[in-house]
């Protein structure tokens, strides 16, 4: 039985373990600089930085249990501006995680569903997100839920430079 609650501090282990794992899952293997990306887990998916972020008042945490084992997270950022973007009221979705095992669940499209509905009811009239170039299956499942891209950026992590896509949506208020 899948389970999706509003995250606690109390969860900010198995976020950042499942953070480290369903990261190394999705791009471990693109690493040429294997250290800058142990340096990179370490520092962003650390218990004292998820205890950090989970306190803050503009970020929402979910987690994602099946039988009660912790599968996945989703992380929302309000009030979060986008270079991309001119909207005043705009949010980011800036993670959903699910381990491999658990992805034909559609856990993904839970997570983004409840994590929606709250960026709506927040007063966001869109919500952008940034997703690696080379990740056909998530891209292709943003674009299925109505998000265009709206720009490209760069991101660093050690001496690896990776290409990433700005998507946005609207999220129907006038």
């Amino acid at each position: 039985m899948t389970k999706i609650r509003l995250a606690k501090r109390e969860d900010a282990i198995a976020i950042a373990m499942l953070g480290r794992t369903t990261f190394s899952e999705a791009f471990g293997h693109l690493f040429s600089d294997k250290e800058g990306l142990r340096v990179y887990l370490n520092k962003t998916f650390s218990v004292e930085k998820i205890e950090t972020s989970l306190e803050k008042q503009n970020n929402v945490y979910w987690i994602a249990l099946v039988d009660r084992l912790p599968v996945g997270y989703a992380k929302l950022k309000l009030r979060s501006s986008c270079e991309f973007i001119e909207e005043v009221r705009i949010s980011q979705l800036q993670k959903i995680y699910v381990l491999q095992d658990f992805l034909s669940m559609k856990i993904g499209k839970q997570l983004q569903n409840v994590l929606l509905e709250r960026a709506s009811k927040s007063g966001s009239r869109k919500i952008w997100l940034s997703v690696y170039k080379g990740n056909e299956r998530a891209i292709s499942f943003y674009k299925k839920n109505n998000f265009e891209e709206v720009g490209r950026h760069q991101f660093n992590i050690g001496h690896d430079t990776f290409a990433f896509l700005a998507m946005s949506k609207h999220l129907g208020h006038s």
